[in-house]
């Protein structure tokens, strides 16, 4: 579930990675939306910078959807991936709070 009414969801695990190691390339997430969801930006931090998904309308996917993500992306953003600590998967602008929508879908990250 997600609640953006008072600004952004997030959910936020600490890690101690290297995702350099063994030619890592891409992050892949599974999610399942709702087409009674609000539509927000959904996105994945790495040490709290955020790729965007490319599909405005990801919180409607009524499906299990794959979500490929080029580690390059975090890379271009000055994300050091030989120390990752935290991951995030969100719904908002993570770099622009605002009161926002809601929806009632889980998401998980493989």
């Amino acid at each position: 579930m997600y609640d953006n009414s008072v600004g952004l969801s997030e959910a936020t695990k600490t890690l101690n990675a290297d995702w350099t190691v063994d030619d890592v390339i891409t992050l892949t997430l599974f999610y399942y939306g709702d087409a009674g969801n609000a539509i927000e930006p959904m996105y994945v931090a790495l040490n709290g910078t955020a790729v965007y998904h490319e599909n405005p309308y990801a919180t409607l996917i009524n499906a299990w959807t794959q979500w490929t993500i080029p580690l390059q992306s975090f890379a271009e953003k000055g994300v050091d991936l030989a120390n990752v600590d935290t991951i995030a998967i969100g719904f908002g602008i993570k770099e622009n709070i605002r009161e926002g929508g809601t929806g009632n879908r889980s998401r998980r990250a493989v």
